[in-house]
């Protein structure tokens, strides 16, 4: 399914937990803001109230047992919601969205991490995406021995997993990364957080045509 004409920006940062992506979202939308953009923030799964609702059932509740397809499904249907309720109008109406995960967070955790074919990731995200794909992905590649060190006092469902999970999801996101050359950018997430978010800045003010300021 296509999707309308856009004029925004679509950036979005991947990346295991703990590799800082929230962090990065938020000094990227502060840095937009500050030089006379429209900058909307979001992240998935949630962004929405049904998404919200999905989010509590997928990540903060740790004591839910959830079979990998329905897994997938739940994270394709907040991505539909968040997709169609705040994503596409915010880009139709020319503002730059930068989104915490979006459809390659799903390659990553349920197709490398859980095993589901690749195919049905891919379908699933085709119908919950529209055909929307970002203009820039920003991958924070940490290790998984040095992610898991960064872990809540309360870990959620992802983070309780163990480390062959994690690694299988690095390998995913690699793997995209290294696919997808042209739209990923590979950021190491152990640099200091000034750094990356400085190397972030330089690539969105290119994509953006004004030069970038320290």
């Amino acid at each position: 399914m296509a999707i309308a004409s856009r004029a925004g920006l679509f950036i979005v940062f991947e990346g295991c937990e703990g590799s800082g992506k929230s962090t990065q979202v938020d000094r990227l939308v502060r840095r937009l803001r500050e030089n006379g953009h429209k900058a909307v923030a979001t992240y998935e799964p949630g962004g929405t109230a049904i998404g919200e609702e999905l989010r509590r059932a997928l990540i903060t509740s740790r004591k839910t047992s959830i079979e990998p397809t329905t897994e997938l499904l739940l994270f394709g249907a907040a991505r539909a919601q968040l997709t169609r309720e705040v994503l596409l109008p915010a880009l139709r109406a020319g503002a730059t969205v930068v989104c915490d995960r979006y459809a390659a967070s799903s390659i990553a955790y349920q197709g490398y991490g859980r095993g589901i074919e690749l195919a049905t990731v891919h379908a699933v995200n085709s119908v919950a995406t529209m055909g929307l794909r970002p203009d820039i992905v920003f991958l924070l590649d940490v290790p998984p021995e040095q992610a898991l060190k960064r872990k809540r006092k309360a870990p959620d469902r992802f983070e309780m997993e163990d480390d062959g999970f994690h690694r299988r999801v690095r390998d995913g996101y690699l793997a995209l990364a290294t696919a997808e050359s042209e739209r990923w950018v590979v950021l190491n997430g152990l640099k200091p957080i000034e750094e990356t978010a400085y190397t972030v800045w330089a690539h969105v003010a290119r994509l953006l045509g004004h030069a970038a300021t320290p």
